[in-house]
């Protein structure tokens, strides 16, 4: 288990991460979002151990950064969205480099750099400079230091940016299969790869965590398409479960249910009523949101005003 408690870090007056909490189980693969500057980046470098944080406390499996961070690095693989590499260095010098960073011994370091360059398919570019290599390629060299010892917690930043559409998808697997042994935190503006590969969805605004929810759960709305020509929406509204119809064009209605997790139920009562009522019903089926939608609501002030009144709450209650 993957813990982040109260995290805070300020520069100067500016507050770049403020009271964020969180906790990631085995076998995750988490979607960190935000706009740039909203705190991604800061929280990244402080559970790698790069920053220290001003206030909380971050721990992996019982392992407190602030008390043994070298032991909580062990377990950690990291790609920062810019890596630093030695530009001279061959591709297969540098992960022998990057294994001896990462303590690896004799006996294990070739087997781990010969796993690594075979999952990151990077054989064919091996004893060339990293400076002759492409984005994508470069990229590739990147992930590959990251799952060097088969890190427990990976914290990846952008890794598919530069990638080909063919290696985007080798990408993807190799993440998904990374994940079923280790906990992972993905980093990315691309809202495919987060729909792709993530579990849960984390979004940060200003800072905050203002969204922590299954990508699921996120996706479905508590609204219904219902596609009649059944015009008497008095008698729909009776329907239990229904809170509120808006009629839209071409015999379309929006209808507001109290929970999504009745919406089955919802919907087999309504088109019961419709068919009695003698209308016709064409179609009926809930109304889906993508992500792109739900991070616009959110940068709109839809979920962090509700953020700020939970949090403004509870200190109230903490001060009473």
């Amino acid at each position: 288990m993957f813990n982040v408690s109260h995290l805070t870090r300020n520069y100067g007056s500016f507050v770049a991460v403020d009271d964020v909490s969180f906790s990631i189980k085995k076998g995750e693969i988490i979607g960190l979002l935000g706009h740039n500057g909203a705190g991604k980046t800061t929280i990244m470098k402080i559970v790698s151990g790069y920053l220290e944080a001003d206030q909380g406390e971050v721990s992996f499996n019982g392992i407190s950064l602030k008390e043994n961070p070298k032991l909580l690095q062990k377990h950690l693989g990291y790609l920062p969205e810019s890596l630093p590499v030695y530009p001279e260095m061959s591709v297969a010098e540098y992960l022998d480099y990057a294994a001896d960073l990462k303590g690896l011994k004799i006996t294990e370091k070739v087997e781990e750099i010969k796993r690594v360059i075979k999952a990151t398919d990077l054989s064919a570019k091996l004893l060339a400079p990293i400076q002759t290599l492409s984005r994508g390629y470069k990229q590739r060299v990147g992930v590959a230091q990251a799952i060097l010892g088969k890190p427990k917690l990976l914290i990846l930043d952008e890794p598919t940016n530069g990638l080909d559409p063919e290696q985007t998808q080798h990408m993807r697997q190799l993440i998904k299969d990374i994940a079923q042994e280790a906990t992972v935190i993905l980093s990315t503006h691309i809202m495919q790869e987060v729909n792709a590969l993530c579990d849960r969805v984390l979004i940060l605004k200003s800072g905050q965590l203002v969204l922590d929810e299954k990508l699921d759960v996120l996706q479905h709305s508590k609204h219904l398409i219902v596609e009649t020509d059944c015009k008497d929406l008095d008698m729909l509204k009776k329907v239990s479960g229904v809170k509120n119809i808006e009629e839209n064009n071409n015999n379309t209605l929006l209808v507001e249910i109290s929970k999504q997790e009745f919406s089955r139920t919802i919907c087999s009562d309504m088109s019961k009523v419709i068919i009695e009522a003698g209308a016709n019903l064409f179609a009926l089926y809930p109304q889906k949101r993508d992500l792109e939608t739900v991070f616009n609501q959110i940068n709109n002030d839809v979920y962090s005003s509700k953020k700020q009144a939970v949090k403004k709450g509870k200190e109230a209650k903490n001060a009473a």
